[in-house]
This record gives structure tokens, C-alpha cells and sequence, in this order.
């Protein structure tokens, strides 16, 4: 179904739009900032024939433009791909007026907005994102970055975009899992904000599986306006100084169980699987802290499951692995763990350093058994 396109506004240190609808991508050429002489499309190679179109619209315009093509998935988030880009501009000649679009899902918005970053120390951005989870999380909020072998997105910038379009449109060519993979990142919205969100997939979760209606419109724009609200209030991850406050960190619940589980799966496990087991493990853990009561923890299951979710890890790894991964995370300070999790629904707060007891009793309850 077709909805009238919205604005959600994100303010504070950086300020911009983002703009959800249907069709919006066509207005994307008309929003690469005028005084950008080349324009650089960093894409993935199912996107080749839309990143063409693209281009050959920004080029109608006057501009010259770059097709940049990078792997699919988290390898476009290497250092070496980093490099590549970096040449590619070089050979184009781009100057700090030019501008670069990031078409695609999470990795390549993460990838794009690290190149926009970095070359010459910041160039305008376009954020384009392709999938429901880079327009909910990725592609919104100014975080960019890549992974290394030491754990993912250690390396980055915040870079805000001078607009991110979500064409609701492009969502129903998404393979359903990999759409689905996606509302990890809504739900994880309603528990940390907006519990409207989880109403209304609970109400009907067939609706928020397809991406063709109002409630899709609907999960997008609140998602949307979650993330930019906390964003707009802490661009920078500056609260977070202040280790029991939680400001922007609040948009990493569930991820630090969850990127663990990326690093020791080398990245084969979606994002918002993972999420989703992250939000499990957390809840578990706050209920295991006395933060929360039984109907809450066990209401992220039953959000998770609605959907087809998974709710449980069951990957090889054990119990040491993950902690071990867990400690490199980016909330960690020296060797101390810190967690967002619940108080209450909608009221995120700061867990520091929970014991081990805590910590195994909630990866055990992931694994669906007792014996780790």
C-alpha cells in the first residue's frame, strides 16, 4: 500500500532528515548537496542496475559520478575494502565539495559513512538504505565504521548524513528471513522506548511481515523516531562517560551478547538474529539482577517468536568463548562488563559488571539448557 511520505526530523549536534515513504529514492539526486561536482554510489553487487539508474539521474544533473562496487554483507567492512574506496576517490579527483551516497543495507551504509569520513576528514554523505534493518538502525544516527579481527565496527567515526531516503518500496524484494532478520531492530525500539511498537506486532505479526502494509509504514517512522530522538540527544556517545547513565548506548541493547555471537560465528549469523538472542540473553540477565519481573523477560521471547526470530543461541561456542568476546566490546571499561538493560519496559539503565553466576544463568537460558 502506498502512504504519504514522512519526515522524522533528527536534531541536536547534527542535524538533518530522514524521509519514509514510497517511491522517495527517486528524489535522492535532487538531494546530493549543490555544490558537489562528483558523486561517488557505493553499492553491492545485487544493487548494480539500481546504482546505474541512479547514477544516470545524479549524472542528468550536471554531476560526474562514481559507481563504486563493494562485497556483499559484513566483507565489505574491511579494511581492505576501506582502501579501495579510498583509491577510487583519489582516482577521481574528488575534493572536499563532492559527496558520496551509500546505497544499500547496514554494511554498506556502515562502509559508505566511514569513506564520507575519512577521505579528506569528512565529505557529505546521501544515506540510501535498502533493507528494514539499515533504515530502523544502520543507516540513521552518524555511526559508521568496520570490522577487524579483533571484534566488528571497533574502528569508525560518527559522520552525520545530510539525509538518509527510505523507500519503503525497495522492502519487498528482500528475501523474507533477511526482512524479518530486520525487526529485530524495531523491537528492540519498543522495549528500550516505544512499547506501541510491540503492540503492534503483537496485535498482528502478519502485518509487520509484510512490507507492502501500513503497519510496516507505521514500525518504520516509530523506529525511526526512537533512534533519532536518542541520537539527537547524544550524538557523540558523550553520556556515556558517566557510567551509570545510559544516552545513546541505550540503541545497543541486546548487542553486546549479539556481536559476540557475530565474532565467534566469523560473521555467518544476520545481524538481527543475533540481535534477537541478544535481547533474549538481556532480558534474562536483568530478570536474573532482579530489574525485571517473569512476564517481561519472557515478553521479548514472545515478541521475537512472533516473527520467526530466533530466541536461542545454538551455535558451537561455549560459555568462555562468548564471555571472552564479550569483553572486547565497546561498553566495556578495562575489565569491567556493562550491559544496557531494563528497569522497567521503556526505561533502559546501565548494568556494571554483573557476576559470573548472573552471566552463565542468562547463557544457559539461551541455550535452552542447563549444562552450558
Amino acid at each position: 500500500m502506498t502512504t504519504e511520505p514522512t519526515t522524522v526530523h533528527v536534531t541536536g549536534e547534527a542535524t538533518y532528515d530522514v524521509v519514509i515513504g514510497n517511491g522517495v529514492i527517486e528524489s535522492v539526486p535532487d538531494l546530493v548537496p549543490d555544490t558537489a561536482d562528483r558523486v561517488a554510489v557505493i553499492y553491492q553487487p545485487p544493487l548494480a542496475e539500481r546504482a546505474a539508474v541512479l547514477a544516470a539521474a545524479v549524472d542528468s544533473l550536471g554531476k560526474r559520478t562514481t559507481l563504486i562496487e563493494v562485497p556483499d554483507a559484513e566483507a565489505a567492512k574491511s579494511a581492505t575494502v576501506l582502501t579501495d574506496c579510498w583509491e577510487q576517490l583519489g582516482a577521481a579527483g574528488f575534493t572536499r565539495t563532492d559527496a558520496v551516497i551509500g546505497l544499500g543495507g547496514g554494511a554498506v551504509t556502515d562502509l559508505a559513512g566511514f569513506v564520507a569520513a575519512s577521505w579528506l576528514r569528512g565529505v557529505p554523505i546521501v544515506q540510501v538504505p535498502t533493507t528494514l534493518l539499515a533504515m530502523v538502525d544502520a543507516a540513521v544516527g552518524g555511526k559508521t565504521g568496520i570490522n577487524t579481527a579483533a571484534g566488528k565496527n571497533l574502528v569508525g567515526a560518527f559522520h552525520a548524513p545530510q539525509v538518509v531516503v527510505c523507500d519503503l518500496d525497495v522492502l519487498t524484494g528482500m528475501p523474507p528471513r533477511d526482512y524479518a532478520a530486520g525487526l529485530a531492530e524495531v523491537i528492540k525500539c519498543g522495549f528500550i522506548s516505544d512499547p506501541v511498537i510491540l503492540e503492534l506486532i503483537e496485535d498482528d505479526p502478519s502485518a509487520a511481515l509484510d512490507p507492502t502494509s501500513d503497519v510496516v509504514a507505521e514500525l518504520v517512522q516509530r523506529a525511526v523516531a526512537v533512534k533519532a530522538q536518542v541520537v539527537g540527544d547524544d550524538f557523540g556517545e558523550n553520556v556515556q562517560r558517566a557510567l551509570q547513565q545510559v544516552g545513546r548506548e541505550a540503541l545497543n541493547y541486546g548487542h553486546t551478547f549479539a556481536h559476540a555471537i557475530e565474532r565467534v560465528e566469523n560473521y555467518r549469523w544476520r545481524h538481527g538474529d543475533a540481535v534477537s538472542v541478544g535481547l533474549v540473553y538481556v532480558a534474562e540477565l536483568a530478570r536474573q539482577a532482579g530489574l525485571i519481573d517473569d512476564e517481561l523477560a519472557a515478553r521479548h521471547a514472545r515478541a521475537l517468536e512472533l516473527v520467526g526470530l530466533p530466541t536461542r543461541y545454538d551455535g558451537d561456542a561455549t560459555y568462555d568463548e562468548l564471555l571472552a568476546a564479550m569483553r572486547l566490546d565497546k561498553k566495556s571499561r578495562g575489565a569491567t562488563l556493562r550491559f544496557v538493560v531494563l528497569d522497567g519496559l521503556a526505561s533502559p539503565r546501565i548494568l556494571t559488571g554483573p557476576d559470573d553466576e548472573m552471566l552463565q544463568a542468562a547463557f544457559h537460558h539461551v541455550r535452552g539448557s542447563d549444562d552450558g
